[in-house]
């Protein structure tokens, strides 16, 4: 299991297929094996996993894993104990009650990065920090609950994922690590990675699933390509497949079109 770390800038699409507007994850990774493992809105900044093993994103923003996601957030007013207090009981989103979080107000920490561009400031609004930390994956959760507590987030950093912890790690913006897994206890329990699984296949109660498709290999260890099933209008008149008959079937000399008039 290969795992590279990448501390996301602002304004960076968490994708590798290019983009005309904005910088994807290719501008600063080069390996066809990494995928996305957790990924980050385009405006969120901080840690990221990309790795070739295949049930690793599920691993991780699977609830019952307990794998929690620590953020720095910036959000808008001085954030009191009482909102405090609701992310920490749970908060009503349109999707449904959130799981109970972990929430302290901090101060702005010395390691942080200028991000470009800066948050927008008003002299005339006080901003705070908030340190804030889920087990859950769902879309843009963290700033839905601090909106949702009336202090909407303007600038948001994931640190940590579980105890992969970015500030020790020492990553500025668009910098990449490679981490040993085997020194981290997160990854003690990760599944073995197993091949695609058909869809086609309905999952039993108890069972494991669809049936594994295995890809063939060619000798010097490349995959085969699929030539694909021709269609019968494809084939030659030769290559179509005839009718198997027991020798009294009657020939079908109904005309398919319009009746002569």
């Amino acid at each position: 299991m290969k795992i590279v770390i990448l501390n996301k800038p602002y304004d960076v699409l968490s994708q590798f297929r290019e983009d005309e507007k904005h910088l994807t994850m290719s501008a600063f990774v080069d390996d066809p094996d990494l995928r996305l493992a957790g990924r980050l809105d385009m405006d969120s900044e901080g840690l990221v996993f990309l790795t070739d093993h295949g049930g690793l994103n599920q691993f991780i923003t699977n609830p019952a894993n307990k794998k929690y996601k620590t953020y720095l957030v910036q959000v808008d007013g001085d954030v009191t104990e009482d909102a405090l207090a609701q992310l920490r009981k749970g908060v009503e989103l349109k999707d449904g009650m959130t799981l109970p979080a972990q929430a302290y107000k901090v101060d702005e920490p010395e390691w942080l990065w200028e991000r470009d561009p800066p948050v927008r400031f008003r002299a005339s609004v006080p901003t705070s920090w908030i340190e804030i930390s889920i087990c859950e994956g769902r879309n843009r959760q963290v700033r839905r609950m601090t909106a949702a507590v009336g202090f909407p987030t303007l600038r948001l950093i994931r640190t940590k994922i579980g105890s992969i912890d970015l500030v020790q790690l020492g990553l500025q913006p668009g910098e990449t690590k490679e981490i040993e897994p085997l020194l981290y206890p997160d990854f003690k329990d990760v599944p073995a990675a197993e091949p695609y699984r058909s869809r086609s296949y309905v999952k039993k109660p108890g069972g494991t699933g669809g049936k594994p498709i295995h890809q063939k290999k060619n000798k010097d260890g490349t995959t085969k390509k699929k030539s694909g099933t021709p269609r019968i209008w494809q084939m030659e008149e030769s290559e179509k497949p005839r009718r198997k008959t027991n020798g009294t079937t009657r020939p079908n000399t109904k005309s398919r079109g319009r009746r002569a008039r």
